[in-house]
C-alpha cells in the first residue's frame, strides 16, 4: 500500500524524467527481440492503447478543467478577490493525466523486459 501511495505523489517533472530514462531501455530491449513476432505485436498494441488511454485521461481532465473554469468564471462575477492561479494548476493537471498512462506502461515494460533479459 505504501508503494502505491508513493507512486501517486510522483510529480509530473519526475515522471517525465523517469519516462525519458525508461523508454530508451524498452526500445533497446525490444530491438534485440525483433524476430519475436509476439513481442512486436504486443508493442504495437500497447502503443495504440497507451495513446488512447492518454487521450482519454487528458480529455476527462480537460472536461474537469472546463467545469472548474466555468465555476471560477462564475465566482469571478461574484467576488473580485478570487485567485487567478487556479487555471494554471488545471493546465498542469491535464498534462499530468496525459503522461500517467504512458509512464505506467513504459515502466512496466522496462521491469518486465529486464526480468526476461536475465
Amino acid at each position: 500500500m505504501q508503494r502505491r501511495a508513493r507512486r501517486r505523489r510522483i510529480g509530473s517533472l519526475a515522471r517525465a524524467a523517469e519516462l525519458s530514462l525508461v523508454a530508451p531501455q524498452v526500445i533497446a530491449l525490444r530491438s534485440l527481440r525483433m524476430h519475436d513476432q509476439r513481442e512486436m505485436q504486443r508493442m504495437g498494441t500497447e502503443k495504440v492503447l497507451a495513446f488512447w488511454e492518454s487521450m482519454n485521461a487528458m480529455g476527462l481532465q480537460m472536461a474537469r478543467a472546463n467545469q472548474q473554469y466555468a465555476l471560477f468564471a462564475m465566482r469571478q462575477w461574484w467576488s473580485p478577490w478570487m485567485s487567478p492561479w487556479q487555471t494554471a494548476a488545471a493546465a498542469t493537471r491535464v498534462l499530468e493525466q496525459g503522461l500517467r498512462p504512458i509512464h505506467r506502461r513504459a515502466s512496466a515494460n522496462a521491469r518486465r523486459l529486464k526480468r526476461r533479459a536475465r
